[in-house]
């Protein structure tokens, strides 16, 4: 079973995540450490417990969500990968850096292209990839059934959804894809969300406000 550890990063309060095996090897989603002692902290995080990085996988290419990729594919050689559709998210990195008054002086490239229900393995262990859009229109959600939780990025938070009025955003497509494929997952499923805390599938559905 893999296990997952968070840290909250930049301005915008992000959760950026490591998911790793008993091996010691793991992947990390979203690096959104933006200021260089966040990239020492969470590269000291890693070295002292002796993890082993695999990859970058990440639920969708905003801003807040890419701002350390580069440094940890340098870091440790490691690839970088994104939904297809959120190509042209990632390729307005830079712009839109400069709209917020931040710096992203080199654009992320993207090594490879994670397909919806596509099943990534980290040693023994497996995550489900879900195409869930709306809030970007390559946004994906990582469900790990064995330890009954869900990685939803900005899709998904307690008691709210993400933002549907940036490019590529729509309200109707970011229900229908929380529907389909997070509430058909089991109640106790934990959601694990690009900002704020945990919550689950049940709970959501029952008390979020945009989904009842």
């Amino acid at each position: 079973m893999l296990n997952v550890h968070f840290f909250t990063f930049n301005a915008f309060s992000e959760n950026t995540y490591i998911i790793s095996n008993h091996k010691n090897e793991c992947w990390v989603v979203d690096p959104g450490m933006y200021e260089q002692r966040e990239i020492a902290e969470f590269i000291s995080f890693i070295d002292k417990q002796g993890l082993v990085p695999k990859g970058i996988i990440n639920t969708h290419a905003h801003l807040d969500h890419i701002f350390g990729v580069n440094a940890l594919k340098k870091q440790y050689n490691i690839p970088f990968g994104i939904h297809s559709l959120e190509q042209p998210v990632l390729s307005r990195g830079v712009e839109t850096a400069a709209m917020f008054g931040m710096r992203l002086t080199e654009l992320p490239v993207a090594d490879y292209y994670i397909p919806h229900g596509q099943t990534l393995q980290l040693g023994d262990d497996i995550v489900e990839v879900l195409l869930t859009p709306g809030h970007s229109p390559g946004s994906i959600s990582f469900y790990h059934a064995a330890g009954n939780w869900v990685l939803s990025g900005d899709v998904l938070f307690q008691g709210s959804i993400g933002r549907t009025d940036l490019p590529g955003g729509d309200f109707d497509t970011l229900i229908a894809a929380i529907k389909t494929h997070i509430f058909a997952l089991p109640d106790h499923t934990k959601v694990l969300s690009g900002h704020g805390p945990a919550t689950t599938v049940g709970h959501e559905k029952k008390y979020n406000p945009f989904l009842s």
